[in-house]
């Protein structure tokens, strides 16, 4: 399959380069119903064929076995890919549903050794504060990700899900390369404060679910559609009336895609790259996916370019948007703004 090779950006101000569209590996081991392995691997290699070369994952997702997956495509191309991994959410196998956050200096040491044996490598590219605990100083877990860096585990940090305030007092301590939330056509509350702060500081920007966990595909228009362990069913976005109302939202989309001969996707994902002019910042965004023809169309957005009229009719969707991005919005940016 011959897919285009993305243009590269830099990776925070003296980062590496890479790719302006990263691959989001999380469903390929849990959240979004059954996977095909097979096909989830040859992903991984079309991916870096067409030019992705930031690959992102957790050791939260699937229990640490998404990073046992990729961790031998990561080892055969070391050279060639900048891996990017996380810590702070702590889960129970016995106990699927449970969900902690940690950041205190001790787990973290014990997460990146962990991580490092999972993947099988001697150093972390880009290694991630998943969630922020708001009763753990930025002083402590920050101080504690420096150590990594030191210490030659880790090459440079990143933040998910920060506030702007929380970045900035962040990169204070130490030099933050990316930060990473949710950004969409559906999804902006890091416009408020993160985005700003991102670019006054030259810190990446890498939008996660920027297509809305798939909803903005039209793949799915309610999470009855979806298999019975799928993760989205217990989002409110996504569910009763709130999932009818944002179904209707997409007509924009539609309209678009349909006037210019691409997918709803490819939209939303133009929409996303077209927020680095809009705001003056890298932007990265990390589509996930488990497919190589999904693949082949997302990266095909990246130098897909929408009209300021195109942008205009989008403009409004994300205020009009019913319930919230999680059941429990604690643990996000916005939460704590």
């Amino acid at each position: 399959m011959t897919v285009p090779t993305l243009p590269t950006v830099r990776l925070g101000a003296d980062g590496p380069s890479v790719g302006v569209q990263g691959l989001g590996c999380m469903g390929m081991s849990e959240f979004y119903g059954p996977t095909d392995r097979t096909e989830a691997l040859a992903t991984l290699d079309a991916a870096l064929e067409a030019g992705v070369t930031l690959f992102d994952t957790a050791d939260a997702y699937g229990f640490g076995r998404n990073e046992e997956l990729i961790g031998p495509f990561i080892r055969a191309n070391r050279d060639k890919v900048v891996l990017a991994t996380k810590f702070a959410l702590e889960r129970k196998e016995e106990d699927p549903s449970y969900r902690g956050i940690r950041n205190d200096p001790a787990y973290i040491r014990a997460a990146a050794d962990a991580s490092l044996r999972r993947l099988g490598v001697d150093e972390i590219d880009l290694y991630y504060m998943h969630r922020r605990d708001p009763a753990v100083p930025l002083a402590e877990s920050v101080g504690a990700m420096a150590e990594l860096v030191r210490a030659g585990k880790v090459r440079r940090l990143g933040l998910s899900e920060v506030t702007g305030a929380e970045l900035r007092e962040a990169h204070a301590i130490h030099p933050i390369a990316a930060l990473q939330s949710e950004w969409s056509v559906f999804a902006r509350d890091v416009e408020r404060t993160a985005v700003p702060a991102a670019a006054e500081l030259g810190v990446a920007f890498v939008p996660y679910s920027p297509l809305g966990r798939g909803f903005l595909t039209g793949a799915f228009q309610a999470a009855e559609q979806l298999a019975a362990d799928d993760v989205r069913r217990t989002q409110p976005r996504f569910t009763g009336p709130n999932a009818a109302a944002n179904a209707e939202l997409l007509a924009p989309l539609r309209e678009i895609a349909t006037d210019r001969g691409v997918t709803l996707a490819q939209v939303a994902l133009a929409w996303v790259h077209q927020r680095a002019e809009v705001h003056g910042l890298t932007v990265v965004p990390i589509p996930g996916t488990r497919k190589r023809s999904r693949l082949a169309e997302n990266t095909a957005a990246a130098t897909l370019r929408l009209t300021a009229g195109e942008l205009a009719r989008l403009e409004p969707v994300a205020g009009e948007v019913a319930g919230d991005r999680y059941p429990d919005m604690r643990f996000t940016q916005v939460g704590r703004e």
